[in-house]
Order: structure tokens, then sequence, then C-alpha cells
């Protein structure tokens, strides 16, 4: 029975349950479809604001006896078409639950429903001395930052969101509500089901609230921005201070195409040369230390112009181009479309893999970037083409294969934080092998046997 014909039956019970947070709009079901990706928007048959769990389950139970997809929405910042709705069904979107629900800051964590972005939850902790680290650059929802398995600027001193989730309250297929974990710092009761939903991407469960772990705010911080004459000196200055255990905050790459970028859409003067983006943390002595040891690597590979950023909006302006880079990409070519795609190899392999990206992009008649999170081995290509040109679409489609394919070939991953979505799919038993893949569809087989937990998302359709 088709979606839509499913969702009729139980529409009485929808209204009854969410009244005039039920939504059948069209402008409403368009923009729920699509995230930030260049793929067409596949909308749901309905979107749904929750503002608990209870009614999260109910909505479960209820799709679950009639067959009718459930697609988790957050912010919609995602890239891999995590969001839309190819068999139709309901778009939950989270933006009313978003309560911090605790916070304990003796215990440096807190607890939130899925809806709370990154920024409001620093916001609320600004006066405790304390943050939340994992920055993907977007201000999303901290439950879709668990599904995608989020990492960002800050994951070469923190880790990503499987380093800094201590528990989550997940609604699953059928309604019922599991608890994945505690607030204690460690535990070996039982499997791991908190990593299990981490980067599941609501294949598995619906996130429903998550405990988060926090830190204290550095004593001090500075930025700095410095050019390279080639991205592999750049690149060769990150391997250098990882190799060396330098405890660096932040050590983002953008290259000569991208600082023209965001010179032109940030009204900055910045060299237009392959650049590092770095910050460092922690006390005093350290910092200088750090910024000490930095400089003479940086020198040693030709990178000695650095621009200094001590205060926090100076700071704050500096890492704002930085995260503004998808908007300035787009704004190199106006009408045009991106195609995103990030892969993440052994720190080692990184320069081998970054410049023969740049060599690809360099013989392709279309405009494309490099800008990464490098000192983990993560870097992400911007591809811009026009959407009515099926050759440039089909060229940018090219590029990113041959990007993902030489990753894996130097023992990388396809996808090092944007997650696998729709857009990845292919690439899974290429890189974990069909046993590994085999694995993931008897866990989804599993935990939901009806394929209603947004179907068409991480596991292979052939």
């Amino acid at each position: 029975m088709p979606a839509s014909l499913a969702i009729e039956a139980i529409f009485p019970q929808l209204e009854t349950l969410f009244g005039e947070r039920l939504s059948v709009n069209a402008g409403v079901r368009e923009t729920h479809g699509r995230g930030e990706g260049s793929t067409a928007s596949e909308p749901p048959d309905a979107v749904v604001f929750p503002t608990s769990t209870d009614e999260v389950s109910q909505l479960a139970k209820l799709c679950h006896g009639a067959s009718v997809p459930l697609i988790p929405f957050g912010a919609g910042t995602s890239l891999e078409g995590h969001v839309a709705a190819p068999l139709g069904g309901i778009s939950i979107d989270f933006s009313r639950m978003n309560a911090i629900e605790a916070v304990h800051a003796e215990d440096l964590d807190a607890v939130v429903q899925p809806g709370v972005t990154r920024k409001h939850l620093n916001t609320h902790l600004r006066d405790t001395g304390l943050f939340f680290p994992v920055d993907p650059g977007a201000d999303a929802t901290i439950g879709g930052m668990c599904a995608t398995r989020a990492s960002g600027t800050s994951t070469v001193r923190y880790g990503s969101m499987k380093d800094n989730v201590l528990a989550m309250e997940v609604v699953l297929a059928d309604g019922r509500v599991v608890k994945t974990g505690n607030r204690a710092r460690k535990s070996a009761a039982g499997y791991d089901l908190t990593r299990l939903m981490i980067g599941s991407e609501g294949t598995l469960g619906i996130i429903t609230s998550v405990t988060v772990k926090l830190h204290g705010i550095p004593e001090t911080v500075t930025a700095a921005v410095c050019p390279f004459p080639t991205i592999e000196n750049a690149v060769d200055c990150v391997i250098a201070a990882v190799q060396m255990g330098v405890p660096m905050a932040r050590m983002e790459l953008m290259d000569a195409v991208a600082m023209s970028a965001v010179n032109a859409y940030s009204k900055l003067d910045y060299a237009e040369a392959p650049t590092l983006f770095l910050e460092f943390e922690g006390a005093p002595a350290s910092v200088t230390e750090q910024v000490e040891t930095l400089k003479t690597l940086a020198k040693d590979l030709g990178g000695s112009d650095f621009q200094w950023a001590d205060k926090p909006e100076d700071r704050n302006r500096l890492w704002a181009a930085r995260h503004n880079m998808y908007y300035a990409g787009l704004a190199l070519r106006p009408g045009a479309q991106a195609l995103t795609t990030d892969v993440c190899v052994p720190i080692s392999n990184l320069a081998d893999c970054i410049g023969r990206t740049h060599k690809a992009l360099d013989e392709s008649p279309l405009t494309g970037l490099i800008l990464g999170h490098v000192g983990d081995g993560n870097f992400h290509t911007l591809l811009l083409f026009d959407p009515d040109n099926p050759n440039e679409h089909a060229e940018a489609e090219r590029l990113n294969t041959a990007i993902v394919n030489q990753a894996l070939a130097l023992d990388g991953t396809c996808t090092g934080e944007h997650g696998v979505g729709q857009g990845k799919t292919k690439y899974l038993r290429q890189e974990l092998g069909v046993e590994a893949v085999d694995v993931m569809i008897q866990l989804k087989s599993a935990l939901d046997p009806t394929n209603i937990l947004n179907p068409g998302k991480v596991i292979p359709r052939n």
C-alpha cells in the first residue's frame, strides 16, 4: 500500500495526537524533504511537531501498525539526503523538543532534548564556565549530530559525537522507549547501545533525549591564519604537528580557491594561497609553547606570515569566515549548486590524498575547492555545477566517485563526517566488505522489521 494511502488510514489518530502540530501544507512538506545538499526534494506526506518522548512513542506505534515511514528532522543541514522521504511518510520535526533538561556542572554533563542546537546549549552554559565542544560548523541540533556521528573543527582536540555522548533515550520502530546508558563515565554493562545508535541516521531508532559531556572553557585561547606556498606545504605542517603531539584545538585547511571565495564573501583580505586556520588553547604557558612549535614547523615549510586573533570578537570573525565557506563557495558561481563530498584518511596518507584531489580539480572544467579538518585527516571538496546542465552534473558525480575511490585506496573512508544518507550507500560494501554490510542489514531487520525508520538511508538498496 502506498505510504500516502496508509497515512490516510491513520490520519484521524494523527490529528487527535498532534492537532495543529500536524501539517500537510505543500510548502512545509517541501522544505522537510531536503537538507542543504544538491539532491532534489523528496517531500514527506505530512510533518508533525512533537513535544515529548511519549508523543513520539505513540506516533511510532501508529506508524508501525500501518507501515508508514518515519523520518527524523533536526535543523535540515545534512548534505547526503538524510531527511528526504523517498517512500513518503511522516517527517518528525524536533524543533519544539528543544529543552535543556538538566546541567550537572559538577559532573561535567548535561541532558538535552534532540532539538537543542549546539549554539543554544553553549549560550545556556556560558555562566557555568563549561561548553559543549563538537562544532560541525552549521548550527545543527544535538539529535541530528548524534544521528550522523558529527564531528568538525574541534575534533582534533575533543573528538566527535561518539566521544562526547554518555547516554540517549531512543524510541524504537514499534514505539518502545529504550535507555541506552546512564550518566556514569564508563560502564561494562551489556552491549554499547549508545554507540550503536550514534551514526545510525535514524534508521534504528528515534533519539528523544541525549546526555552529553561538557568541558571547561580554556583559560587562554588564540587563533591564527597562516598561508603557505603550496597545499602540500600546508598539509605537511599539519602532519608534522600531529606526529609531534602538539595539542592543537583546531587545524583547518583551505586551498587558494577557497581563500579567494572567503575574501569575496566575508570582505576580508587574506592571502589567496593555501592557508591553515589554527587555534591554540590551554594555560598561558602551554599556549605559548604550542605557538612557538607551530611557528617553527611552518617556517621550515614556507609559512611564516601569521595573522593573529586573540580577542574573542576577532576569533569569532575568523571562524565565521571558515564556517561560511559553503555559502562563500556557492557565491563564486551564482546560480550553481554544490556537490559536497568528504573523505578521511590516516594522517600519513593525507598529503597524498589531497594532492590527488587537487590534481583532479585542476584537470576538471568545473570549479572546485578544498577545505577540511585536516588535523584528523578529514577534508571536504566543494564541486560547483550548473543544475540545468546534465554534463556538468555528471562531471561532479565523476569527481565525487574518484575522490572517494582514492581515499578508500589509501585506507580511508567514504565519509568522515557527512554520513551515508542516500548519497554514499553505494560505497559501503567497497569500504567495509559484504559481510559487514550484511551485519548492518541484520541489525536493521531485527530492530525495524517493517523498514519504517528513515528507509532508503545507510543500507544499500541492492
